[in-house]
């Protein structure tokens, strides 16, 4: 079938040329008539052509009027024009040929004869025709769109297209989902510390204005509220609350920070919420995973568990230490029974080892090894950057080495074997991924904040956010194993190190439990000459160092600063740098990046607790703690990693703000 009403424009050009001829004609022969007689039978004939054109595509657009009736009648079997659903037809070139007196009534401005069917939608014809059509919106409506293929056997260029109106199922199904049910569940952190030195009347006080601001939150929606214990709180909000929650970035967890207990500690929440649940039994699952990330990751922020992962807001202040060491006694006790049902004890840090690791991993085997049990450390010696520590330790001459290769672990391991991961509990990060997952029985001992792929197939899962070090932690624990957890000095000294590692020698992160923890290790022996020892570095190291510190520039804050130069021991040397940058005055955190022998670039970043560069380093995919975290960044260049590093410190302040 051809286009009908394809020539629209043409009849209309065609009346408009009879009438001018006309009015030409009448001129000319008022005015002159022997020159009208001369022209006669050109306008004539112009107008016998026209006059023959206009019938011609009359007689044609009829026969089409025809050809479109029978078509409709044929493939509907019904009244179009009276159905109670929009009806349209367009051609090939989307433009309306016919439509019925509901299409008429949604689309009045649209219903013109001839014009484009892009006015109403301007998705692809193909998108019609799939099975169950398409929802479209149109104004405020919404309508779910069908299209009959015409015939293959048939040269048909005409499309009958159906709008179904389903404005009200939409609205529908939208309240529900605006409607349904998610479980928040509260917590105030730290509670039992944050309170340990105040009155009664001081803790009633402070109490009271927590349970009134969330009061006054929960009446700002339809949900409710429920106190279940003196820090904890249970409440089901409508999702269209969750919503406006994240929108303004929980801006409660501002609210409550600025409540202070003896003026000088302020109160946080840890928040967990449960969304994108099927049921409200799910949603408690998912808000109970949710709060225990928020806690793991150091507290003062809320964590939004949906199906396909986690969300975090807040996070900006520093935890809390906790006094109590019950937590300790309970984990070496139960670690104690692991190791007796133990036929062998494998204790792995992360790659590249640093003091931290390498010294927990050492203080920690040799205890083991006072109660009788066979005890590994397991390390890649030539990737680790404690070298020094290492060759301390390491005695050739002994019969049982201390240290063992990944892979000589990895063929050894049994399903009997005990393997302790120490200062990680991201299994990407792993010193040998494989002896993980060989291993049956595994213990986390870190400090680290919680990140979303932590390990979770652990029988005792020891994760304290609130210390220093993973060496603070290893100290404690031995504390509880009686005379075996009596190492000797040089023992002693690999902890203290790795306690002053990521302590920057006592001044970030540190608490009473760390100077406790160190006081228990000089006890034991531990020099401090000794341990400053492990730190020197080489002179080229220190220059290379040094070049990096006076290239940095500031950016909101912030010390940038990189290098195009490799060195096997960059690794060593970046991170120095960065804790060099913070003594810099109106420095809040720095950030080293360089890249290495293959084709990633390597992040460092430090803060003094200013700025959280855990969440920093997130933005780029990588993680860590409050005042440490790194990052890799694989296939890009210095440049681009520069203008990530700054894009992702822009994030954060857009986070927090």
């Amino acid at each position: 079938m051809k286009n009908f009403f394809r020539d629209g424009g043409l009849v209309i050009s065609i009346i408009s040329l009879i009438i001018l001829l006309l009015f030409m004609s009448a001129m000319t022969f008022l005015h002159s008539p022997d020159l009208f007689w001369i022209l006669a039978p050109f306008i004539v004939l112009a107008a016998g052509f026209a006059i023959g054109k206009l019938v011609q595509v009359t007689r044609r657009n009829f026969q089409y009027s025809a050809l479109i009736s029978e078509e409709i009648k044929s493939e509907n079997k019904m009244s179009l024009y009276s159905l109670p659903m929009s009806v349209v037809i367009i051609d090939s070139q989307r433009k309306i040929i016919w439509f019925n007196k509901g299409f008429a009534k949604d689309f009045s401005q649209e219903a013109v004869y001839g014009s484009s069917f892009d006015l109403v939608s301007e998705l692809p014809f193909k998108c019609f025709t799939a099975e169950g059509g398409i929802q479209i919106q149109h104004a405020d409506r919404y309508y779910r769109v069908y299209a009959n293929q015409p015939a293959e056997e048939h040269e048909s260029d005409i499309f009958l297209i159906y709008l179904r109106d389903i404005t009200d199922y939409v609205d529908m199904i939208q309240e529900k989902k605006l409607s349904h049910p998610v479980v928040m569940l509260i917590k105030i952190d730290s509670f039992e510390e944050l309170f340990n030195s105040s009155l009664e009347s001081e803790t009633a006080h402070v109490t009271v204005q927590i349970d009134r601001l969330l009061e006054d939150f929960i009446a700002e929606t339809t949900g409710i509220l429920r106190k279940s214990s003196r820090d904890r709180f249970w409440a089901v909000v409508e999702e269209r609350h969750i919503a406006k929650l994240i929108e303004g970035k929980v801006k409660l967890l501002d609210k409550v920070r600025e409540i202070q207990v003896n003026d000088r500690m302020s109160v946080t929440l840890s928040i967990g919420i449960g969304r994108t649940a099927s049921t409200i039994a799910e949603s408690e699952s998912f808000a109970k995973q949710a709060l225990e990330m928020a806690q793991g990751r150091g507290g003062d922020q809320a964590a939004i568990k949906t199906v396909t992962g986690f969300e975090f807001y807040g996070g900006v202040s520093k935890g809390i230490e906790r006094s109590t060491k019950v937590k300790a006694r309970i984990i070496a006790n139960q670690l104690i029974q692991l190791v007796e049902s133990s036929d062998r004890v494998y204790i792995m840090g992360h790659k590249f080892s640093d003091l931290d690791s390498v010294g927990s991993s050492v203080g920690l085997a040799c205890a083991i090894r006072n109660l009788g049990h066979k005890a590994d450390v397991v390390v890649n010696t030539l990737a680790s950057l404690s070298t020094q520590l290492i060759n301390r330790l390491n005695q050739p001459e002994s019969p049982d080495a201390l240290f063992i290769s990944p892979d000589d672990a990895v063929e050894s391991i049994t399903d009997d074997s005990l393997l302790i991961i120490v200062d990680t509990h991201n299994p990407i990060m792993l010193e040998s991924s494989e002896l993980h997952s060989k291993a049956k029985q595994v213990v986390i001992i870190d400090h680290h904040r919680k990140t979303v792929n932590y390990i979770d197939n652990s029988l005792i899962f020891y994760h304290e956010p609130y210390a220093s070090s993973a060496s603070e932690m290893v100290t404690e624990i031995l504390g509880y194993f009686g005379e075996a957890g009596k190492i000797t000095a040089l023992q002693a000294e690999a902890l203290l190190a790795g306690i002053m590692l990521d302590t920057k020698n006592f001044t970030i992160k540190t608490g009473v439990r760390t100077f406790e923890a160190a006081a228990f290790l000089r006890k034991l022996g531990a020099d401090t000459v000794n341990v400053k020892g492990l730190f020197a570095n080489s002179i080229e190291n220190y220059r290379q160092k040094v070049a990096l510190v006076s290239n940095a520039e500031i950016y909101k804050r912030c010390a940038i600063a990189t290098t195009t130069m490799f060195s096997p021991d960059m690794r060593l040397i970046a991170p120095q740098a960065a804790d060099e940058l913070l003594n810099i005055e109106n420095v809040d955190a720095s950030f080293v990046y360089y890249r290495n022998a293959g084709d990633e670039v390597y992040v460092s970043a430090r803060s003094l607790g200013a700025l959280n560069v855990q969440l920093v380093m997130e933005y780029l995919g990588g993680g860590g703690h409050q005042t440490m975290a790194a990052a890799q960044l694989k296939g890009i260049s210095l440049e681009d990693a520069g203008k990530r590093v700054k894009d992702a410190i822009d994030n954060y302040y857009e986070s927090v703000s």
